[in-house]
């Protein structure tokens, strides 16, 4: 990695003209302290670390969006949009907090609000101009008390909105009229132009100090090279932000969402891109009826997938041509998010157990492809599919079939459904396990996935998912299903257990057995509250003739007592094993 060089001075003079910002920077945060202190360091000839740019060619151009670097700050500015044709174009990836406030402090200016003034109120708001006291010694050893100790400014560099009064005491010179002194000869005749204005009861010693500061600052600007860059040539945008990720990976981190966004936001025409996708996830995550862990990764993948282009999650599909596509169907798109989750949501799945996230992008494409139906009516049809979709959907996450390489997966799934709506417009089920099967990988609960379902443990997310595919038929709308223990927590406890006498070899074959899959069932949160710690035995004497067979609760009552809480298990996951070939069929061998 070779890095070069250039002075404040000549890159300052590029800034606005080849230097420009791209849509991925945040917006400018620093202080006027923090100015001052940037250019106090310069004059003490501290380093101010390295930058990263980005020499962007010509077909590349068409594919960024450009800001300039502000230069009269204000708190309420954001960055302008500017074009990029017709220039050579570098975009600084790393420093533009240091180039603005360069910037700043030698062509513009910076607001401030004077003490105690309203926000609102315009004229409470003052543009300061950098400027630097010739006659203040910088040597800390000789500091008063005025020192910014916190900082360890040293230099009397302060803002202000007009030049301060000189006096035999101070002598001011704005930091940016050195841009127009660049050669010695220009600096001589500044220097002696300064000495005339001095007031006569400066001493020479003081008149020295002038000049020394003089030719301090002219050397930082000018003869310098302080700027230290390294210029990424590579046109991968996503090579780019890799860049700009790790090379700012010590502020505020950033995810490749925030980046995208930010080049979303750029190309959206109506708005803010970035409202609207951060309103949306808000409202899926909280103003639906459970909550959810949507992502603006998820609905920005999904804009890709409904729009039936290439899934892969990087910067280079969201072209132009993509951002303006996504755009004109966003209505449609959050449509169809909206009602996917809706329909999990009335079947218990929130963002608590929901698990992958990719797997959900299939059903969000079935439905934005089917959009005179939301699910949620009564419809004969709507009932079948919305329930086909529940079944496809648990299935998919219990095998975890969008874990690993999820978007061939993503892609093989959506071309099923692609050719099934050509000639239907039900869910097609079984043609997305045939089509993820044929891929290799495993689509559906089968003999390879029973005991690892049956080891499921309380308290993990795929437990309830695990349930609510045995729980086939029940109405989710309007009930709260909760997991239950069908023999309480509360009966195997050590100190219950050992105050039955038992051994402590069968206290551990029960506790072991407490949390399994085998002793869980799905109730409603009212049919729960009464359960409460209610011995099961004395409970279940009161239930509906068809709750045995619902819950798969064993016929034999003797062992509905945490004694034989092993027993109980190992009969009722025959039970499980058995509802499980009557919802996916015979199991292959």
């Amino acid at each position: 990695m070779s890095y070069s060089s250039r002075s404040i001075g000549t890159v300052i003079d590029d800034v606005n003209r080849s230097y420009l910002l791209p849509a991925i920077q945040r917006p400018y945060v620093w202080s006027s302290t923090q100015i001052v202190a940037l250019f106090d360091s310069l004059l003490k000839g501290y380093p101010i670390s390295s930058f990263m740019f980005w020499a962007v060619d010509e077909e590349t151009k068409a594919e960024v969006r450009c800001y300039k670097f502000i230069e009269n700050y204000r708190p309420d500015m954001m960055n302008e949009p500017t074009g990029a044709e017709g220039r050579k174009l570098i975009l600084v990836l790393d420093g533009q907090q240091r180039l603005t406030s360069l910037l700043i402090g030698l062509r513009g200016t910076f607001s401030e609000k004077a003490k105690g003034a309203r926000n609102t109120n315009a004229s409470a708001w003052s543009a300061k101009t950098l400027f630097l006291d010739l006659l203040k010694d910088p040597d800390p050893r000789n500091a008063d008390d005025e020192s910014d100790n916190e900082f360890g400014i040293t230099y009397g560099l302060a803002f202000h909105e007009r030049r301060p009064g000189n006096s035999n005491r101070r002598h001011w010179f704005k930091v940016g009229s050195m841009l127009d002194y660049a050669s010695e000869v220009q600096l001589d005749g500044l220097i002696a132009k300064v000495k005339t204005e001095l007031h006569p009861g400066v001493s020479v010693w003081e008149r020295d100090l002038a000049e020394a500061t003089l030719r301090r600052l002219h050397r930082v600007i000018w003869q310098d090279e302080a700027v230290n860059f390294f210029t990424e040539t590579d046109q991968s945008l996503d090579r780019v932000l890799d860049i700009f990720v790790r090379a700012n990976d010590g502020g505020k981190k950033l995810s490749k969402a925030d980046l995208l966004m930010s080049m979303i936001t750029s190309k959206w025409s109506s708005g803010s891109a970035r409202e609207q996708i951060n309103g949306f996830v808000e409202f899926i995550n909280k103003g639906l009826a459970a909550p959810n862990n949507v992502t603006r990764d998820l609905v920005l993948k999904a804009s890709l997938v409904v729009c039936d282009r290439e899934v892969v999650y990087n910067v280079k599909n969201f072209t132009t041509e993509v951002i303006a596509e996504i755009e004109r169907n966003w209505v449609g798109i959050k449509r169809a998010i909206e009602n996917t989750f809706r329909l999990l949501n009335r079947h218990g799945l929130t963002g608590d157990n929901l698990g992958s996230l990719n797997t959900v992008l299939p059903l969000v494409y079935y439905i934005y492809k089917t959009p005179d139906f939301d699910f949620r009516g009564s419809s004969e049809f709507e009932r079948v599919n919305a329930a086909a979709m529940h079944h496809w959907l648990v299935n998919s996450l219990l095998v975890s079939a969008f874990v690993g390489h999820s978007d061939q997966t993503i892609t093989t799934a959506r071309a099923a459904i692609q050719d099934h709506l050509k000639v239907a417009r039900d869910f097609p089920t079984q043609k997305l396990f045939d089509a993820m099967a044929k891929g290799g990988r495993l689509s559906q609960v089968d003999e390879r996935t029973m005991d690892e379902l049956l080891e499921m443990q309380y308290g993990r997310p795929r437990t309830f998912v695990a349930l609510s595919l045995l729980y086939q038929g029940i109405d989710w709308n309007g009930s709260n299903w909760q997991i239950d223990h069908i023999i309480p927590q509360a009966d195997a406890q050590k100190n219950v257990l050992r105050g039955r006498n038992l051994p402590e070899h069968r206290i551990q074959e029960i506790l072991g057995a407490v949390n399994s899959l085998g002793n869980l069932q799905l109730l409603r949160g009212d049919e729960n509250n009464e359960k409460g710690a209610l011995p099961f035995r004395s409970w279940i004497t009161g239930r509906r003739m068809d709750f045995h067979d619902q819950h798969m609760i064993p016929d034999r009552l003797d062992l509905c007592d945490v004694m034989w809480l092993p027993e109980f298990v190992r009969e009722r996951e025959k039970l499980i094993r058995k509802r499980l070939l009557e919802l996916v069929g015979p199991f292959a061998a």
